[in-house]
């Protein structure tokens, strides 16, 4: 079968043959037509991520959408290595195969939900977000900060702030939930005022970050307190990527002055709760209250597509 074949990590896969998968015990075969290209995906091929394979050659893609053997049409995850989703069949385990909406097509069903659930588990599961907390997404340019803007709409936020590096994305996300933005490609002082501003008397209670690094520095710098005061409500932040930097410096001043609570997003949730967060996604993504920009690559061309980086928009791989 033709696949995405990664042969050392640092370099690009390449499409060509590779042995066909077969289905073992609680494990079933998906013939997969559409696979996303997603960040981590090119992390685990460089080998900077911790998922990044051992054992090579191997297919990348974690995720997609295809039949079973049936004919059922599924969402899939979790293949078994050496297998990927960027390939014409592959091998998952049973528990990790969900089905898809008629009215949700391949494509969009292929490049919405990882980063859809994942956005929904930061905000709901992990930060737990209540109906009328005000919220604060740190990379909000990207396909998966644009969801968490949507998402925390749909769960209820009074009041959702987009901060990014992309002006023209960032104009764009009033229309999709966001009350107000910070361009980012500033001074620290113009960021950190910005900050201030936008919390406002009743501050920011949840905080989705996409960035760490120097953003994530010039948020706590602004969220510090200078004297002693009552606290108000707590500030959760939940730190889900580093396409900023893997590093920051934080000052004591910043746990002992302001009520913060940081949190990861380690682990796999109970097979429920992922459950219950594909069907949200799925559910708002069929009446189009979630949406993702896609652009669809063949197989044969997922060397290049690798190359590409689209600001805003998802890769879908079609093999």
């Amino acid at each position: 079968m033709d696949a995405a074949v990664l042969h050392s990590l640092g370099t690009h896969p390449r499409c060509e043959k590779f042995a066909e998968p077969v289905a073992g015990d609680n494990e079933v075969m998906v013939h997969v037509r559409a696979a996303s290209l997603k960040p981590v995906d090119k992390q685990i091929a460089s080998g900077s991520h911790y998922a990044s394979p051992r054992s090579l050659p191997c297919i990348c893609g974690t995720d997609g959408v295809g039949n079973l053997d049936d004919g059922q049409r599924v969402f899939f995850g979790g293949c078994r290595p050496p297998y990927g989703a960027m390939a014409q069949r592959t091998v998952v385990p049973r528990a990790f195969v969900f089905p898809v909406p008629e009215a949700v097509s391949d494509e969009v069903a292929a490049a919405v939900v990882n980063p859809g659930v994942s956005a929904w588990l930061a905000l709901a599961f992990r930060a737990k977000l209540a109906p009328g907390e005000n919220v604060l997404v740190l990379g909000a340019t990207g396909v998966t900060g644009k969801l968490a803007v949507m998402i925390a709409k749909l769960l209820g936020a009074a009041r959702v702030v987009a901060a990014g590096r992309n002006q023209q994305i960032l104009d764009s996300l009033h229309r999709l939930g966001a009350d107000g933005t910070i361009q980012l490609d500033r001074p620290a002082e113009e960021i950190a005022q910005s900050f201030v501003q936008e919390a406002g008397k009743s501050g920011f209670q949840v905080v989705i970050d996409y960035l760490w690094g120097r953003p994530t520095e010039v948020f706590l710098s602004a969220i510090t307190r200078s004297k002693f005061s009552a606290i108000g409500s707590e500030v959760r932040l939940v730190q889900v990527g580093e396409s900023a930097g893997p590093i920051i410096a934080l000052p004591a001043a910043v746990l002992r002055s302001t009520a913060l609570t940081i949190l990861g997003t380690a682990g796999i949730p109970d097979r429920n709760v992922l459950a219950d967060a594909f069907q949200q996604v799925m559910t708002h993504a069929a009446t189009g209250k979630l949406s993702v920009d896609t652009s669809r690559v063949p197989l044969v061309s997922v060397e290049a597509a690798w190359e590409q980086a689209p600001q805003g928009r998802r890769i879908v791989i079609i093999p």
